[in-house]
């Protein structure tokens, strides 16, 4: 049985012309600067996004620390919401692999950092506290896209205080496609900006931090550090460069499908649609029925993150089809209508 892997958009599996694209690219070794597909990736997105240099990593999290490395000090701290990806889901790694303080900040439900609560936990200049540095924004969150004027006014608040900008834009093309604009219309308010590669674009692997030269020229010092220095990379750099010429206008059919699922959940006796945003689709279901959802929706060929909260998420992807999301409907309709 074909299975139907909602969990996340990371499940994707390269297409037949992305796996071409890798068969056939030309490579070098990387860590000497010298893989042509690895640097004409970084380059085409430094010149999209409309910054200086890029830099390939193998993954959004090392991207992200990277970026925090880069802009901050031992002792600095760095502004970001209190369920951000760059705070809760990356292992502590600028506290510990670079002894930066995170500052988190309670988020307002779509995304943003109020920016009253940003300037009033900016630190003064006094040796008892951490320098704060840097202010750090996820776009897209959960889904939602921070709205274009927002990201005007906390690049504004951030400059007065001296504060740098980095954006964790994993999904940086979901919000730009959602939003109708140019990816760069939302790059342009920050001082570096990670892009996932292997979520709704489809490769198999990697992220791309783009910066200003002397940002990149720190991050690939500490990617080196990490162990994230990368040789005949230039493989899995034609699978992001096929991404981008072909995976990002069809994020939108991601984007119908969801919305169209969360229609029809909608209908559906026990299930509580929380939101749709972008490609994600939130509901909640009884808690003490979670497990028993979990074995019907396996028998069914279908997956989604099931644990112990009744919250779900299901996430659309280049994987998902209509036909995937009749099948995925007709299976909630089929438990929630047995009682």
């Amino acid at each position: 049985m074909h299975v139907i892997d909602l969990r996340s958009d990371t499940v994707t599996r390269p297409t037949t012309a992305m796996r071409a694209a890798m068969l056939e690219a030309d490579v070098g070794d990387d860590v000497y600067g010298e893989d042509p597909t690895v640097n004409a990736l970084q380059q085409r997105l430094a010149d999209e996004l409309g910054f200086d240099a890029g830099l390939f990593v193998p993954s959004g999290t090392q991207s992200n620390l990277l970026a925090l490395l880069a802009h901050c000090e031992r002792g600095d701290e760095y502004l970001v919401g209190m369920d951000a990806h760059t705070y809760k889901f990356e292992g502590g790694g600028a506290a510990v692999l670079g002894s930066i303080q995170p500052q988190p900040i309670v988020q307002a439900a779509d995304g943003t950092l109020p920016l009253q609560s940003i300037e009033a936990a900016i630190k003064p200049l006094d040796p008892h506290f951490a320098r704060t540095r840097l202010l750090a924004l996820e776009n897209t969150w959960h889904g939602r896209t921070l709205p274009l004027d927002y990201l005007t006014a906390a690049h504004d608040v951030a400059h007065a205080h001296g504060l740098g900008l980095h954006l964790d834009g994993a999904r940086l093309y979901n919000a730009a496609v959602a939003c109708g604009v140019p990816a760069r219309e939302i790059a342009r308010h920050f001082d570096t900006v990670s892009i996932c590669l292997s979520k709704g674009l489809g490769a198999p692997v990697g992220s791309v931090l783009v910066g200003s030269h002397g940002l990149i020229d720190k991050a690939r010092r500490w990617r080196k550090v990490a162990g994230g220095g990368w040789r005949q990379a230039g493989i899995l750099a034609a699978a992001g460069r096929y991404a981008l010429d072909h995976h990002v206008a069809r994020l939108a059919d991601d984007h119908h499908r969801a919305e169209y699922l969360a229609g029809r959940l909608r209908e559906i006796a026990g299930i509580d649609l929380l939101g749709q945003y972008t490609n994600m689709v939130f509901i909640d279901v009884p808690a003490e029925r979670l497990r028993d959802l979990d074995v019907h929706l396996r028998e069914a060929g279908i997956r989604i993150s099931i644990g112990y909260l009744p919250t779900l998420r299901l996430v659309t992807h280049l994987d998902i089809g209509d036909d995937d999301i009749e099948r995925t409907v007709q299976a909630f309709a089929a438990f929630f209508g047995r009682g």
